[in-house]
């Protein structure tokens, strides 16, 4: 197995070197380093190959988002497997080594994470908590698998046909969702990934109601993965919970026409429901 490894970039020049030499420092070296800059104006593109001469750098001259700047370095990738950073995280030494001996004929695998916020370390809540084999009902509620963490074979990736640049945030979820639809994922429990989260840049500060990017991704998966009734019923579970959410958010905010068009939505969703109910 030859790993490249692919780290987006926007505007991060004080933090995107810890996330290199993480990569540069593995016991099982990737064959390359990809840095995508996403139309940065901080100059991290020239940074990155002044300081890091085996990197190569990708620089985009607008901002088009991480789940482009994710893709394109994917395109550009020559190995067989992709590992991603996020800019902001960084691998412990064994983190690629331990995945290689884990993955078996899995099409992905993921490793548990220490999280530290604002320089201090925080424990995960329970639904935060990651496994292996089937996790399809998992990664309904929000995204278990962290991009920093995972290590995916190229043609999984190709055949899931990589991250959705039409969502602004989510994009991960959406794609393993779509993944855990169709095959199992091998885990290593131990976390060799570190997340560093509160900075003010992250796409959590930056967008009200992340749900609204869960429904766009659950509306897709039902609309293009062949599922099973039970899981249909699971997908539509969830959806309508997220819906009443949004619904309910767009009411206090005195959103009527918005919160009707989540109502809606609600209501052919328990259609849908109803049908699978009577139809078993």
């Amino acid at each position: 197995m030859r790993i490249s490894v692919v780290i987006p970039v926007f505007n991060r020049r004080a933090l995107v070197g810890r996330a290199i030499r993480s990569v540069q420092a593995q016991t099982r070296p990737p064959a390359e380093i990809i840095v995508v800059d996403d139309g940065s104006t901080d100059g991290v593109a020239r940074w990155v190959r002044e300081n890091f001469p085996g990197v190569t750098v990708l620089r985009s001259d607008a901002n088009h988002g991480v789940s482009h700047a994710r893709n394109r370095g994917v395109a550009h990738a020559r190995e067989d497997s992709i590992a991603f950073l996020d800019s902001d995280d960084e691998w412990l030494p064994d983190k690629l080594e331990r995945q290689v001996s884990a993955i078996g004929e899995a099409p992905l695998c993921h490793t548990d994470e220490i999280w530290i916020r604002r320089g201090v370390r925080v424990n995960a809540c329970k639904h935060h908590a990651k496994r292996g084999g089937d996790i399809f009902e998992d990664c309904l509620p929000l995204c278990v698998v962290s991009p920093s963490s995972a290590l995916i074979r190229r043609e999984t990736f190709d055949a899931l046909g990589g991250f959705d640049e039409s969502l602004p945030a989510c994009e991960d979820y959406d794609l393993w969702l779509r993944l855990a639809a169709r095959w199992p994922v091998a885990f290593v429990p131990e976390p060799l990934l570190v997340k560093y989260g509160g900075h003010a840049d992250q796409l959590s500060r930056r967008y009200w109601g992340m749900d609204r990017f869960r429904v766009a991704a659950l509306d897709k998966l039902l609309d293009t993965e062949s599922l099973s009734s039970a899981r249909r019923r699971a997908v539509l579970d969830t959806l309508i919970g997220k819906l009443e959410i949004l619904a309910g958010g767009a009411r206090k905010r005195g959103r009527e026409r918005q919160a009707r068009q989540w109502q809606d939505r609600i209501e052919r969703g328990r259609r849908e429901l109803a049908a699978l109910e009577n139809a078993a």
